[in-house]
């Protein structure tokens, strides 16, 4: 279905929007095509987790995707009772994308109180194909229009478009009339525009996909924030709809100023980002002047091939010399000196290390490096499983590090890749059905007894469509209204992200700057580590 009114969302928060946004992603890039939009904004609070599942779904679905963020601006003044200002940074090109890993890396290790903030400074210094949007009310032109500073407001938005560029910034407003501020800063915003000549752009800061969503997203604010339905002066968003609009109920609400519809199209027109995907990207092993990876891990197998066979056969030559074809082939020489330089610095200093698990117990090549402990030829393990020439993926090693001493090992790589090429890898914890039952039974100020009473009817492992099979839970379900109720909403909830945390053991190492792939964060729970947002 095409719709006659061309309008792109610019303002969107998905799951990632952490207890904020009840949208997936697949849900939004879906909703977007159903209502006839062929390109859309993805911009989470402070972060990019969802960017690259983002931007693969739009991509899949034939929506083009706009990758951005709602950032936190710092206040440029220190006696202000304001900690931070909202802004929306959408990426036109690669040269945006890697100035926006920057910001957020930058916000996240450098800004944070609070919120990951933005310096005004660093911000100028990497506004390059970025395009912003002045925000919602939150935002620092709004929030001076909300406080009746008009000449603030003025000067903060020309500063603005003086660091992005002319056609670059753009005056945000929004059509939420049961929120009685937003009908001041929509006049204020309109006025501004045509005083100074900054474009103006319309949105609907999306935090759930259709109208009837909105008690369920609710119930979600409730959660994060510990509070009962009924507790009163709680975060809400009740008072009004911020669903995914068509372009026809966009146009409607913004009838008085159309220019704001069709400047959604000229932002998106502009924004034509490709993030290269599937290449693999090794970093690279030092090797002895004069040697090349190929060569110097050819001269380490025949300096150890001794210690793992002192008398080698024919055949075990033979499996050398063919698996060693092979890793030169498919250029994964920097992948084995690697692994087995910290696997052996780790086991000369007494660290616990498996004896590998998984398809490399079938190299011989690892097996002579110390990488595993299995011999390959005794047990006739096949490297074809590990390693297939006719099916290029990366090599996958399984190493097992003791926890006791697996931060020295970390501290490791650190020294000898680099600070900023090395890092713990994210993980997101999702709302499971037992999780999520318990959590909107508090939020609507049912008793823990009844909650734990359905909770305890859902096997371990299953979600809440398969545990509708038990006939204990049906009657429940169909017999009493809070129960009902509770497991509706709770189907919303599930597998929602509720919270951002380290990997067991994951760790990324890069042969560049790490920034220049991904954003960086501090672990929640531990700000001493590093962790990638991706």
């Amino acid at each position: 279905m095409s719709s006659p009114t061309k309008f792109t969302h610019l303002h969107t928060h998905s799951q990632y929007s952490l207890l904020d946004g009840l949208a997936k992603i697949d849900g939004l890039v879906n909703r977007a095509k159903e209502l006839g939009m062929n390109s859309l904004a993805l911009t989470d609070h402070g972060n990019l987790y969802g960017a690259i599942e983002f931007y693969k779904a739009a991509k899949a679905a034939g929506i083009k995707p706009i990758i951005g963020v709602e950032a936190y601006i710092m206040p440029e003044k220190e006696n202000t009772t304001d900690r931070y200002f909202h802004m929306i940074l959408l990426c036109q090109n690669e040269t945006g994308w890697k100035n926006l890993l920057k910001l957020i890396t930058h916000a996240n290790l450098e800004g944070f109180y609070y919120k990951p903030r933005i310096n005004k400074t660093f911000l100028r210094q990497h506004s390059e194909g970025l395009i912003a949007l002045s925000a919602c009310l939150s935002g620092e032109v709004g929030r001076n229009i909300l406080n009746n500073q008009l000449a603030e407001a003025e000067r903060v938005a020309l500063d603005y478009e003086s660091i992005f560029g002319k056609g670059k910034f753009f005056l945000e407003t929004g059509h939420h009339p049961g929120i009685k501020e937003t009908v001041k800063v929509h006049h204020g915003i309109v006025e501004l525009s045509k005083k100074t000549g900054i474009p103006l752009v319309a949105t609907h800061d999306i935090h759930y996909l259709k109208h009837e969503d909105a008690q369920y997203h609710d119930i979600l604010l409730a959660v994060q924030t510990g509070n009962k339905l009924d507790d009163p002066d709680r975060l809400s968003l009740k008072d009004d709809d911020f669903s995914m609009r068509s372009p026809e109920e966009m146009a409607e609400m913004f009838k008085d100023t159309p220019e704001a519809i069709s400047n959604t199209q000229v932002i998106a027109d502009q924004c034509n980002l490709e993030i290269e995907l599937n290449k693999i990207r090794l970093p690279k092993f030092d090797v002895p002047e004069g040697e090349t990876p190929n060569s110097h891990m050819r001269k380490l197998i025949g300096e150890r091939l001794a210690y793992r066979y002192p008398n080698p056969t024919q055949e075990i030559k033979d499996r050398i010399e063919f698996e060693l074809s092979v890793v030169e082939k498919m250029g994964f020489a920097d992948y084995f000196l690697i692994v087995q330089d910290f696997v052996n610095w780790a086991k000369d200093r007494g660290v616990v290390v498996g004896p590998g698990r998984g398809s490399a117990a079938g190299s011989i090549l690892s097996y002579i490096l110390r990488i595993t402990d299995i011999d390959p030829i005794k047990y006739d393990l096949l490297f074809e499983r590990f390693l297939n020439p006719d099916r290029i993926q990366m090599p996958d090693i399984d190493i097992d590090i003791t926890d006791r001493r697996r931060d020295e090992v970390f501290g490791y790589l650190r020294e000898k890749y680099g600070e900023n090429r090395v890092a713990h890898i994210i993980t997101f914890g999702t709302m499971a059905a037992r999780a999520a039952v318990r959590d909107v039974g508090r939020a609507m100020g049912i008793s823990y007894g009844f909650c734990d009473q359905l909770a305890k009817l859902i096997p371990f492992n299953q979600d809440l469509e398969e545990a509708m099979q038990n006939d204990d839970l049906k009657k429940l379900y169909d017999t009493q209204p809070d129960a009902k109720r509770i497991i509706d909403a709770a189907k919303k909830m599930e597998g929602v992200a509720r919270h951002a945390s380290v990997h067991a053991c994951g760790t990324v190492i890069s042969g560049a700057p790490l920034t220049d792939y991904l954003p960086l964060q501090r672990a929640p729970q531990d700000p001493e580590l590093i962790v990638t947002q991706f």
